[in-house]
């Protein structure tokens, strides 16, 4: 079944649309997705989402293989993040219209068939030219746990696993782009990972609206990639100068500059769709909530049940690895291409 998503062109109007890149000017220094903590506890020192990086490393962006080394592999694929709104957590205040839009709750509404959608969360990704954002699916939520309080790659796994759905917070995406970087599409599988990926030019004050944390999706290659991708790893950031330019900096030295039609900048909005009132209200409250030990317990529930062996008798790495092995199905090799034009215009 194909899953339902809805486009918007143009998205916001002119004013408003620049006022996006003005936001990120605002916020000044953007730090890489990979200083997100990692997993203690769970899978000692392994990423938010090593499941991402594992898949993109074997099979590159189409499944079809990697032939990069692994160390420009993780510079090709740590973008660039920041959060602007988080509940009722404003980072910048700005962003408040965007945040609250009657428009993408009303799309939301419609595309989700849910009366009651809460705004929850608003980030911003930025990627420099040469990188590319590996296939994934987004980190879900559940009553009581969340990014904020446990392992994004687990998460995603209880997502995958099926075992939690009666706890799941129903999250829909609006991706939208601004500015004119060259290449960068929005590459998606609306048919299941089994199916034809399909890709949408990342397009000046356009978005799509779509379940994220179902569909497999990803961001092809900005372009044009210079000789040599520039390190980037622990500590660098992107850093706002002045007018047009950006800079890649590490240790506070510069090591690479960018002007803005050269970096790919989308903002992605969620929005938590409950189909009734009591639902959001269950939510709302706090009840019926789960814990990670529930979590655990359940997973190995379910190994036991699959003749899969004792799950809690693996230390923490190979515990995090087994399941994201066990639960989650990357696609693997494109089939038809469906693309509507891979370069922006």
């Amino acid at each position: 079944m194909s899953a339902k998503h809805a486009r918007f062109d143009p998205f916001l109007s002119v004013q408003h649309a620049e006022q996006m890149l003005r936001i990120a000017e605002s916020f000044g220094s953007f730090g890489t997705y990979a200083e997100e903590a990692t997993s203690e506890g769970l899978g000692e020192n392994l990423p938010q989402r090593f499941d991402v990086g594992l898949n993109y490393v074997s099979h590159g962006l189409d499944g079809l293989g990697n032939a990069d080394a692994s160390e420009v592999s993780l510079r090709r694929t740590n973008y660039f993040r920041e959060t602007y709104a988080y509940g009722n957590e404003l980072q910048v205040k700005a962003i408040a219209p965007f945040m609250e839009s009657p428009e993408l709750t009303a799309a939301a509404q419609s595309l989700g068939g849910s009366p009651y959608v809460v705004p929850g969360i608003v980030y911003a990704n930025i990627l420099v030219p040469g990188q590319e954002l590996a296939i994934h699916t987004d980190v879900p939520e559940f009553r009581g746990l969340n990014r904020k309080n446990t392992p994004q790659w687990l998460l995603v796994c209880m997502h995958h696993s099926g075992l939690f759905n009666d706890y799941r917070v129903p999250i829909l995406t609006a991706v939208s782009w601004f500015g004119n970087a060259n290449g960068g599409a929005f590459t998606f599988y609306p048919e299941g990972g089994d199916g034809p990926r399909e890709a949408v030019p990342a397009v000046h004050n356009t978005a799509i609206l779509l379940d994220t944390d179902d569909v497999f999706h990803g961001v092809e290659r900005v372009a044009p990639a210079r000789e040599e991708l520039p390190m980037i790893d622990e500590g660098t950031h992107l850093c706002y100068e002045q007018g047009e330019y950006w800079s890649l900096r590490q240790n506070g030295d510069v090591v690479a500059e960018y002007t803005w039609d050269d970096l790919r900048y989308s903002i992605s909005w969620k929005g938590y769709c409950f189909a009734d009132q009591a639902s959001h209200q269950k939510w709302r409250n706090g009840n019926e909530t789960l814990t990670i030990p529930q979590v655990l317990a359940r997973f190995a529930e379910d190994f036991a049940d699959r003749g899969l062996g004792r799950l809690n008798d693996h230390e923490p790495n190979a515990r995090a690895q087994t399941l994201v092995k066990t639960y989650i199905r990357f696609p693997q090799a494109p089939t038809a291409d469906c693309s509507q034009g891979l370069t922006q215009h």
